[in-house]
């Protein structure tokens, strides 16, 4: 069944913003809501068509009022932020992570007219590190994350919507974990990291990982609020990348380092505010993580239309990286030195 009436969180960021545009442009849909503190970035907002933006604190117990007084049936949380691009907000990202969602979820069990909630979390729930799974499932625990970082905001996100769910089992609730994005049009912790014309990385590790193109990201939240039925999804490209394989691809110089540098590394990127490596990153970048897309293709009925590499490369050649050393001076090296070894 269609919903009639959709409030989006988090429209002054990329996926909330473009999702409700998407959604305001169904003519079954009968009015969309954007809820964010911050309005939507002017290209955004070009593009919402009869989208209403609502300035509002998702922390504020006044959300219900929104949520009761415009009857809405339909909830996307797409706010949700696992990989903050900056250390500086740290504590405020974790009270819209985990206070707002508590306040939203509060509002929507005291809602009758609710009938359905998405929620935008991300594979960092898993964790990343030497007892990880080659492959993660839905039905895996958590393993291997910081005590105190995004990514136990997200754990946390999800102990309270399985709360909610148990309160209002009327309500259909969906859990769509995001692999990490990527992208030409965003802009994240992996975007910026790429984008360094030397790339750090920790000595002796070369992690697995799994990409989604953003525009994969906003098509199966669009399919999540429209689709009959809830559940537990992961959601990533096929294939994955080894993180040396997608450092040549973006044309960047990787530059190993001990581990015991890496902090020093980090303290200089995040002063020069070009990224910032938080526990959680390190160990990414270091284990890497991928997911199994079995439910996701089988039960909710989505094909991601980007592989991982394929995301990758869109996100390259889109944001115009420019390879930091000449492709034909490598290879008349590599040419030079294998007949020298002849």
């Amino acid at each position: 069944m269609t919903p009639k009436v959709v409030l989006v969180t988090g429209v002054g960021g990329y996926l909330g913003g473009h999702l409700a545009a998407r959604l305001a442009a169904n003519p079954d849909i009968d009015r969309v809501l954007g809820v964010d503190t911050v309005p939507p970035y002017r290209d955004v907002v070009r593009t919402m068509g009869r989208a209403e933006f609502v300035r509002a604190d998702i922390r504020n117990p006044l959300i219900a009022k929104v949520i009761t007084s415009a009857n809405v049936d339909t909830v996307v949380h797409a706010s949700l932020t696992a990989l903050p691009p900056g250390p500086t907000r740290r504590t405020a990202l974790k009270e819209m992570n985990v206070i707002g969602t508590m306040q939203l979820l509060a509002a929507c069990q005291r809602a009758p007219s609710v009938r359905k909630l998405v929620v935008k979390s991300n594979t960092a729930v898993y964790g990343a590190g030497p007892r990880s799974p080659a492959v993660f499932t839905e039905d895996d625990t958590p393993k291997d994350i910081s005590s105190g970082g995004p990514a136990k905001d997200a754990v946390e996100v999800e102990q309270y919507v399985r709360g909610f769910a148990r309160r209002r089992p009327d309500v259909e609730v969906t859990l769509v974990r995001l692999t990490n994005l990527i992208g030409p049009r965003v802009d994240t912790v992996l975007t910026r990291y790429f984008a360094l014309p030397v790339v750090p990385t920790v000595l002796g590790y070369d992690a697995r990982i799994q990409l989604l193109h953003s525009e994969d990201a906003l098509a199966v939240l669009e399919q999540a609020a429209l689709r009959e039925g809830g559940g537990v999804f992961n959601v990533g490209g096929d294939g994955v990348l080894m993180l040396s394989q997608a450092i040549r691809r973006a044309g960047r110089v990787q530059l190993p380092m001990p581990a015991a540098a890496v902090p020093t590394a980090g303290r200089l990127l995040r002063g020069a505010r070009l990224v910032d490596f938080n526990p959680d990153h390190v160990r990414y970048l270091n284990y890497g993580r991928v997911v199994d897309t079995t439910r996701l293709r089988t039960v909710f009925g989505f094909t991601p239309r980007w592989t991982t590499r394929q995301a990758f490369d869109d996100y390259v050649h889109g944001s115009a990286l420019r390879p930091v050393l000449d492709p034909s001076l490598l290879a008349a090296l590599e040419s030079r030195v294998l007949r020298t070894r002849v």
